[in-house]
């Protein structure tokens, strides 16, 4: 997901100051990874730049500085529209990093099965963190936690395949 997008999705709901857009960005989409408030700012300015956004009203802020509402504009309503409608390519590169790691190691002549087992135990050990998330966060983190398990379990799937054909992939990679 891009930070704009995310952005200009939650201003259209409603207007809002950046500090509100920060919370709620953070509260949806940025569990584990939260958005910096200078990319918040920064985001927000090339959007009004860019027409997607105008600067509304300036508020007096509580014990801080004025704080500036920001509404999306049409353009920007119809960035959303056109975003949201837009399916999600799938992983646009067939070379991913646990691939590069298997090739690199049998072309430096390691065993990539230390790799392999490595790998696989972080991943379970994470799985293991989103299972107990699943069961006792709420349904944002429930979701949020199955997406990521999936993905992890496809890696797995992935590894053990590749270790059942580690000879075939060696003589290939060698020759």
């Amino acid at each position: 997901m891009t930070v704009p997008l995310a952005l200009l999705g939650l201003l259209e709901r409603e207007s809002s100051h950046g500090y509100d857009l920060k919370r709620d960005y953070d509260t949806y989409f940025g569990r584990g990874k939260p958005l910096p408030p200078g990319q918040v700012y920064s985001t927000l300015s090339r959007l009004a730049r860019d027409g997607k956004v105008e600067v509304g009203e300036t508020e007096a802020g509580d014990a801080g500085p004025d704080r500036k509402r920001y509404v999306i504009t049409d353009l920007g309503v119809t960035q959303v529209e056109t975003w949201l409608t837009e399916p999600v390519a799938g992983e646009p590169h067939l070379q991913t990093v646990l691939f590069t790691k298997v090739v690199l190691a049998l072309l430096l002549e390691r065993d990539p099965l230390v790799y392999l087992d490595i790998q696989r135990a972080a991943h379970m050990e994470r799985m293991r963190e989103l299972t107990e998330l699943r069961m006792t966060g709420s349904t944002i983190d429930s979701l949020l936690a199955d997406h990521g398990v999936f993905h992890l379990e496809a890696d797995l799937r992935w590894m053990d395949l590749t270790a059942a054909r580690l000879g075939a992939l060696r003589a290939e990679v060698r020759s």
